[in-house]
């Protein structure tokens, strides 16, 4: 009896872990579509990337925590009010310029919005700190405090992450070269991890952040004109 009993409760188990298995795959499926959506809306520099980004950051919170990712899932964490950041910022410039341009009908959307610029120079050495610093207090505690396969890797790309997202929040077009860095170092991390989905996601996101420069640089051209 008490075999049978022992059984049904192994099956029982089983059972609710292939439908914990099953829901997280759905949810990385979807959380792929939304990020694909969000890369798209970056690459075009629309305004409706913030509010994309946070329905995109609820998302990879439940992906990386579930897949011990933990600096990944907190990085998303940050992206969740950085987004927030972000989306008021631009909303901030946006109404600014609508009104001192409001007799004009025939603007262009990219000027009712921050402009596109060059990182000062200025930030290169504190954004460069703030990099090195906080890589090595997460490396710290993933290694001392969690379970996490990959450490190094992850505070890696959570730490470039932050410094990348403050710069795209002030729409610097050098944040470009920090997400191809990070993008392609998780391709690696993902594809090893067995998040094959995300693995081909990140794929995408390090040639679009290649392209992205280059349509940054000819929107911030052509916004001289």
């Amino acid at each position: 009896m008490l075999d049978i009993y022992c059984s049904l409760l192994t099956a029982h188990c089983s059972l609710i872990e292939m439908w914990r298995s099953a829901s997280l795959q759905i949810i990385e499926i979807i959380g792929v579509a939304i990020g694909l959506w969000y890369l798209y809306l970056e690459y075009k520099a629309s305004f409706w990337l913030w509010s994309v980004g946070i329905l995109m950051s609820v998302f990879y919170i439940v992906i990386f925590f579930n897949s011990k990712f933990y600096a990944d899932a907190a990085i998303y964490a940050y992206y969740l009010g950085a987004n927030i950041y972000g989306l008021l910022v631009w909303q901030h410039h946006r109404k600014k310029q609508s009104g001192l341009d409001s007799f004009d009908n025939q603007k262009d959307e990219i000027k009712d919005e921050l402009p596109i610029s060059h990182l000062p120079l200025k930030l290169i050495m504190p954004l460069g700190v703030i990099f090195v610093v906080l890589w090595a207090v997460l490396w710290f505690v993933l290694q001392r405090f969690t379970d996490s396969p990959v450490p190094l890797g992850d505070s890696f790309t959570t730490a470039l992450s932050v410094v990348a997202m403050y710069m795209m929040a002030k729409k610097h077009m050098e944040h470009w070269f920090f997400w191809v860095v990070v993008n392609a170092t998780s391709v690696a991390l993902y594809a090893w991890k067995g998040l094959y989905p995300m693995a081909c996601l990140f794929v995408v996101y390090t040639i679009v952040s290649v392209m992205g420069y280059f349509r940054w640089r000819k929107i911030a051209e052509s916004s001289k004109v």
